[in-house]
């Protein structure tokens, strides 16, 4: 990923708001509208190809403002993630620095974005934004070590390619390269592939500038 030195802060004043403008959110400008719905802050976009994380401001009908991680330019295609497994197709409209406006191809609803459950039909909290991530690393099992490389990560945990078979509920401790060790359990497994989720969630920042590492 592209290195920037922008980062953004934790604090709730960052939350974004929604609108039931058609209109995309104009540089500098705030939401008019007060719901906030703070589990979406962390999205995903899609640029050629390349699925990144970004922090999304504000969401209009129209069009999103968004801080991302790589250079865009006026005109660029993109898709952004508003929910779960769901893409929304747009161009870059304005860029201000690392903050982009981001126009969608058609018009969202916003109403059924903000009445969306927040756990799925089978009582699971939904994934947090997942992105590709290939890294080597080492997964602790008890006093065994048994080296790992990652498919995809998220603040939440990581998926894994691994040869020793692993038992779910297991309890590990993973280390990455230049990420400190994160303790985590065994979501799943099978196949060689399985899923660690994270005892603490991970913070933006530090997924963000790890992801720019590699």
């Amino acid at each position: 990923m592209a290195h920037r030195n922008e980062m953004l802060s934790e604090s709730p004043a960052e939350e974004k708001g929604f609108s039931f403008s058609a209109v995309e959110a104009a540089p500098c400008a705030r939401a008019d509208v007060a719901p906030r719905l703070t589990t979406l802050r962390v999205g995903t976009i899609t640029i050629e190809g390349r699925r990144e994380l970004c922090m999304i401001r504000n969401v209009s009908a129209g069009g999103l403002r968004a801080h991302v991680y790589s250079p865009l330019k006026e005109g660029d295609r993109v898709w952004v993630e508003l929910k779960t497994n769901q893409q929304t197709a747009g161009s870059v409209s304005w860029v201000d620095g690392a903050t982009v406006g981001i126009s969608f191809d058609q018009e969202i609803d916003i109403a059924e974005l903000l009445t969306s459950p927040a756990e799925g039909e089978s009582g699971i909290q939904p994934r947090m934004p997942r992105v590709e991530a290939d890294c080597l690393g080492e997964l602790r099992i008890g006093a065994r070590r048994y080296p790992i490389n990652t498919c995809d990560a998220s603040q939440g945990g990581v998926g894994i390619e691994i040869d020793h078979p692993l038992r779910v509920g297991d309890n590990v401790v993973l280390t990455l390269q230049k990420l400190r060790p994160l303790a985590g359990v065994v979501r799943w497994y099978q196949n060689g592939q399985g899923g660690i989720g994270f005892n603490q969630v991970l913070p933006f920042h530090e997924l963000v500038t790890w992801l720019r590492r590699h």
